[in-house]
């Protein structure tokens, strides 16, 4: 594997809370696997409303075109193979719009690293 990259945040969100968590959390896994982190391979282009209290659906809509693989991280992905990580998992609707974006970006296969699931009843 390549690339530990991270779900990014949007710049609005990351001044508010001062840290990406599932940046840190990449390095982290980087470090220990000795393998490249790239937290700039996938970038957030513009903000989203909060997830919590929407439906499956709303999720995946509220996400659409809010990635992007910078053309200059481009070559850094084409015909990779990446691990995208994440702290929580709930719907998978951020997780599949950003792994969508980096396939498309040139990147050969993204395997996801969670570190929490959200699990409902029902």
């Amino acid at each position: 594997m390549r690339c530990r990259d991270p779900r990014p945040l949007h710049r609005r969100r990351l001044f508010s809370r001062r840290f990406n968590q599932a940046a840190e959390l990449a390095r982290a896994v980087a470090q220990a696997g000795e393998r490249p982190f790239d937290p700039l391979a996938l970038v957030r282009v513009k903000p989203t409303l909060p997830q919590v209290g929407r439906t499956r659906a709303q999720r995946a809509d509220n996400v659409q075109g809010v990635f992007r693989v910078p053309e200059d991280a481009k070559p850094r992905i084409h015909r990779k193979k990446i691990v995208l990580v994440d702290d929580v998992l709930t719907s998978g609707a951020t997780t599949n719009a950003a792994s969508r974006i980096l396939l498309r970006g040139g990147a050969a296969r993204v395997d996801v690293l969670v570190f929490a699931r959200v699990v409902t009843q029902g």
